[in-house]
């Protein structure tokens, strides 16, 4: 039923992912499944902010990002576990649903923190990609 998994994760807060990496290597062992795993890369925002950053940020950040992956990937997910590894820049919870696309992903897996009042009135990215995703989103606390 599900062959193509989305695991979205912050390598800067390894701790979030916890949960929401059980419930996909569980699911990916029971159904043979082959386990994306995106992070995000946030935007810069406005270009001033960019502008004051080194010309080669961005290569930067993405090596960064890349090794930060690689080495989250190795010390949780099982070497049985097929698995791709992908980085994204932009809006966290915009960047999960595109890539969820792009792969024809058939469940999305996120971790949710506890909410704080900025939540309510901003919405967290988990909320967003479950509100706004085509596919199913397993939501993990």
């Amino acid at each position: 039923m599900f062959k193509t998994l989305l695991l979205a994760v912050d390598i800067n807060t390894p701790e979030s992912a916890g949960r929401s990496a059980e419930a996909a290597i569980s699911m990916a062992r029971s159904e043979g499944a082959t386990l994306h795993i995106v992070n995000v890369i946030p935007d810069q925002g406005m270009p001033i902010v960019s502008a004051s950053l080194a010309p080669n940020q961005n290569a930067i950040d993405e090596t960064a990002a890349r090794d930060g992956l690689a080495d989250w990937v190795a010390s949780n997910i099982p070497q049985d576990i097929t698995t791709q590894k992908h980085i994204a820049r932009g809006t966290v919870y915009d960047q999960i649903i595109k890539t969820a696309d792009k792969l024809d992903a058939d469940c999305i897996f996120v971790g949710a923190h506890r909410p704080e009042l900025k939540d309510y009135l901003m919405g967290p990215n988990a909320a967003r990609v479950a509100r706004h995703a085509s596919q199913s989103v397993f939501v993990l606390r």
